[in-house]
């Protein structure tokens, strides 16, 4: 890894993935992939119907410099309830950099720190190159300037110098937050906050990482870089462009709307006043990603690939012009 992506995106299809790789080969980008647990895991996943294995397989088969970082790994972060453990056995066997997440099951600071400690010994057991990144998203834990930099001594004392120095990144917050229903993000963006905790970051030796890039604009993306962010998450918006690619030509038809609301992943992202059957578009937007890999949906939809890809690889071009700026 000599050279490290700028943008990270999640694997939210078989076409936002090819159009990554297409576009990091004709434009000699280095792209990095964030795939969570739930969209591709050591024997399942709701993407392509990769598993961890089959999933790094493809992307090394393009023979492209991408990066492979497992996005939220650990205890509660798959589709059932674990301990991370068999996951993070096959993401060190296929993976460049897992992050370690435990803070959705163990959201007090201690108990957090400790299970992101024990994380990150048994990883190295299995496998001494694997590196890593630590801390989350404001949506699952929001931590303090202080907490972070409280969390990267602790963690340089918890597992020792050598380990220490396998942490890539750390991840970052600016106050905003995902909003898929909306299509934005959410909550009020803080630079001050966002360049101080850069600031902690590179005293401690990583680099930074936001999450949540999702429906920023060139600008917002360059403001970012400018106080000097490293890299910055995007993987709903994707999974969105390529629903709204088969809503543009269909519409919000029954068998689109029905498959959605079965799945249930619209639950995630609505509060339980959301009515379905009078939010029916809006449901499709949703969730469409969650079931794009689904045989009673590909058998349903027209071919639309030309189109979902140019717009993918539009999207992550005009990102670009926020990052490099």
């Amino acid at each position: 890894m000599e050279t490290l992506p700028k943008l990270y995106i999640g694997p939210m299809s078989y076409n936002v993935v090819t159009s990554a790789l297409e576009f990091s080969r004709d434009e000699k980008k280095v792209i990095g992939f964030i795939p969570s647990r739930r969209q591709v895991d050591w024997n399942s996943g709701y993407v392509n119907n990769w598993t961890t294995k089959t999933f790094a397989e493809f992307v090394r088969n393009y023979n492209l410099p991408a990066v492979l970082c497992r996005d939220h790994g650990g205890p509660a972060q798959g589709a059932v309830m674990d301990d991370g453990l068999r996951s993070f056995r096959e993401d060190s066997q296929n993976f460049d950099i897992i992050h370690i997440d435990p803070w959705k099951q163990f959201p007090s600071y201690q108990d957090g720190l400790n299970k992101t400690v024990e994380c990150m010994l048994h990883i190295d057991s299995l496998n001494k190159n694997v590196k890593y990144e630590v801390g989350t998203e404001e949506a699952i834990r929001k931590f303090s300037t202080q907490e972070l930099k409280t969390l990267l001594g602790d963690l340089r004392s918890g597992v020792g110098e050598r380990i220490y120095n396998k942490i890539l990144y750390c991840v970052v917050q600016s106050g905003v937050a995902l909003n898929l229903g909306e299509q934005k993000n959410t909550g009020k963006y803080d630079s001050k906050r966002l360049s101080e905790m850069v600031d902690v970051c590179k005293n401690f030796g990583v680099l930074s990482k936001e999450h949540n890039g999702d429906y920023l604009s060139s600008e917002q993306i360059r403001d970012r870089f400018k106080v000097g962010l490293d890299a910055i998450n995007i993987a709903p918006e994707f999974g969105q462009i390529e629903t709204m690619c088969y809503l543009d030509e269909l519409g919000p038809i029954d068998e689109y709307y029905n498959l959605c609301l079965e799945s249930g992943h619209w639950r995630k992202w609505t509060s339980p006043e959301f009515e379905p059957d009078n939010n029916r578009e809006k449901l499709i937007k949703i969730c469409g990603h969650y079931i794009l890999s689904d045989p009673s949906f590909t058998k349903l939809m027209p071919d639309l690939d030309k189109k979902i890809k140019f717009n993918i690889k539009d999207r992550i071009k005009k990102l670009y012009e926020g990052i490099e700026q």
